[in-house]
C-alpha cells in the first residue's frame, strides 16, 4: 500500500492537541443513499453551523471522472463554471459549543484501503472516539407510518437494546461499510444508522428520514443539533408527497396496501411479545422438575402413612371411587 498520509493534507496550522473532538461524522455516499438522507443531512449541517476545513483529500487519486462527470456550466460562449468534487473534513461546533467532525464528499471509486488508513490516522491524530454514519436505504415501508432505522455498531454495547430487523445476508459492499469494518477491527468505536425509506420514494428527497437519522445521531452522541430548518424541510416533502399520492389512484392503492402490510407486521410483532410475556410467567423445566419431585415424595410419604392403616384402606375399598358411587 501506498502511503496513505500522501491522501491527503492538513489545512489549518493549528496543532493537533488543539483540534480534538469525541465524535465524527462520516458523509462518503455509497451504493444508494434512498431519500437522500445522507445528502439533506450533510447539507443542513454545513448550513447550520460554523465550521471550518481541517484536511482535503486529493480526490483526482480517488475517482473515476468519466463514470460520474462532475457538471459545467456552458454560458453563451464559454466554459464559467466546473463543479469539482472534493472530501473535505470540518470541524464544526454545536449549539452548545461542543466540537465535532464532518467528513463529506463523494464515495471514492479507487483505493478503498488507503483512504480508510487514511481515515484510521486522522481519527487517532485528532483525538476522535466515535466514528457515526448515517444513509438512506429503500424498504417496502408507507411514508404515512413512523420512520424505521436499522443499527450496527462495532461492539454491540453501543447499541443496547438494538432489535435486528436482519438475519446474516450479504450485500454489495461500499467505502461506510468497509470503514466501519476496518476501524472496528482497530479497536474504534462506529456506529451506523441505515434509515427505512419507503421505496417508492427511493429518488427523492425525503426529509422525515433525514430527521429521524439526525435525531439518531444526537441521541447517541449527546450533540446538540439544529432540527428546526430540516422538519420544516421535511413537512414540505410531506404535503408534495401527499399532493402526488392523491392525484394517483395507482399510488395510493399501493400506499393503502403497505400500510395495511405494515400495520399486520406491527400487530404480529405486539403479539410475539405478548406471548414472550406469557411465557416468561411460565415455571421453567428446573421448576417443573422440582415440583415433580416434591409430589413425588409427598406421595411416597403418604403411601408409607397408609400402609400403617389398614383398617383405613379395607374401609376406603368397601366405599369404592368416587365415580362409582
Amino acid at each position: 500500500m501506498q502511503d496513505p498520509r500522501e491522501l491527503y493534507q492538513l489545512e489549518t496550522d493549528t496543532h493537533a492537541s488543539a483540534l480534538g473532538a469525541h465524535t465524527m461524522v462520516v458523509s462518503l455516499g455509497g451504493l444508494i443513499d434512498a431519500g437522500n438522507t445522507q445528502k439533506l443531512i450533510t447539507a443542513h449541517l454545513l448550513g447550520s453551523l460554523e465550521h471550518t476545513v481541517v484536511a482535503s483529500f486529493d480526490v483526482d487519486q480517488l475517482l473515476d471522472y468519466r463514470g460520474r462527470r462532475p457538471a459545467m456550466t456552458f454560458d453563451r460562449d464559454h466554459f464559467s463554471d466546473y463543479d469539482d468534487p472534493s472530501m473535505l473534513l470540518y470541524r464544526m461546533v454545536d449549539a452548545e459549543g461542543t466540537p465535532f467532525y464532518l467528513l463529506a464528499g463523494p464515495e471514492p471509486d479507487y483505493q478503498w484501503e488507503r483512504v480508510i488508513e487514511a481515515i484510521r490516522q486522522l481519527v487517532r491524530r485528532l483525538g476522535i472516539q466515535l466514528v457515526v454514519s448515517v444513509q438512506g436505504i429503500p424498504m417496502g415501508v408507507p411514508h404515512t407510518r413512523p420512520v424505521g432505522i436499522t443499527q450496527h455498531a462495532s461492539n454491540p454495547s453501543l447499541i443496547p437494546g438494538n432489535d435486528a430487523a436482519f438475519g446474516m445476508i450479504q450485500i454489495p459492499g461500499s467505502l461506510d461499510s468497509l470503514m466501519h469494518l476496518r476501524l472496528g477491527e482497530s479497536g474504534i468505536d462506529t456506529v451506523g444508522f441505515a434509515v427505512h425509506v419507503p421505496h417508492y420514494l427511493a429518488q427523492m428527497d425525503f426529509g422525515d428520514a433525514a430527521v429521524a437519522g439526525l435525531r439518531a445521531v444526537t441521541g447517541l452522541t449527546g450533540l446538540d443539533l439544529p432540527m428546526t430548518e430540516l422538519s420544516a424541510l421535511a413537512g414540505l416533502h410531506r404535503a408534495e408527497i401527499e399532493r402526488q399520492v392523491a392525484d394517483s389512484d395507482e399510488v395510493g392503492d399501493v400506499v393503502h396496501g403497505l400500510e395495511e402490510q405494515y400495520d399486520a407486521f406491527t400487530e404480529g410483532l405486539k403479539r410475539q411479545s405478548l406471548l414472550a410475556t406469557e411465557l416468561a410467567e411460565l415455571p421453567s423445566a428446573d421448576e417443573i422438575g422440582a415440583e415433580l419431585e416434591q409430589f413425588l415424595a409427598e406421595e411416597t410419604a403418604e403411601e408409607g402413612t397408609e400402609e400403617t392403616a389398614p383398617e383405613a384402606d379395607a374401609a376406603s375399598e368397601d366405599e369404592g371411587p368416587d365415580f362409582l358411587r
